[in-house]
């Protein structure tokens, strides 16, 4: 009768991109990652798993982003997809769609793009066409 959520994104901060650190390439992660740095290139959570992305005020990601739980507070060039919850944090500034199904901005946030709420249909349908690829 009672589940327990094996979706539920990861609340610990596993892997840290330090203030000083600039990657370039894609990243592929699972748990907690928190980005102070500068990354060029996609940042996807590993399929099937729920994750946590958190990009404070001085990171900085040119590419994709696309993650179960994102909080951002830096910059992002590209877009952001969410499959269950977005934070905008008041020094975010994100040039690209935002795709979300739930969305929290506090005041002083930008976005620069198209705010698009996926509903369950959508991930569904999202889902079957990626499995006949």
């Amino acid at each position: 009768m009672f589940r327990k959520n094996q979706q539920k994104p990861s609340s610990r901060i596993e892997t840290l991109i330090g203030a000083e650190t600039s990657l370039k390439g894609d990243i592929h992660f699972s748990g907690g990652l928190r980005v102070d740095g500068a990354i060029r290139g996609d940042v996807r959570e590993i399929a099937g798993k729920a994750c946590t992305l958190v990009l404070s005020e001085h990171g900085h990601i040119e590419g994709a982003i696309e993650s179960s739980h994102v909080v951002i507070n830096g910059t992002v060039v590209g877009p952001v997809k969410a499959s269950s919850y977005v934070e905008l944090q008041n020094k975010s500034r994100v040039t690209g769609d935002v795709y979300y199904k739930t969305l929290e901005i506090h005041t002083g946030a930008v976005v620069e793009g198209k705010l698009v709420y996926i509903n369950d249909s959508d991930v569904v349908n999202q889902e079957l066409t990626s499995s006949q690829d």
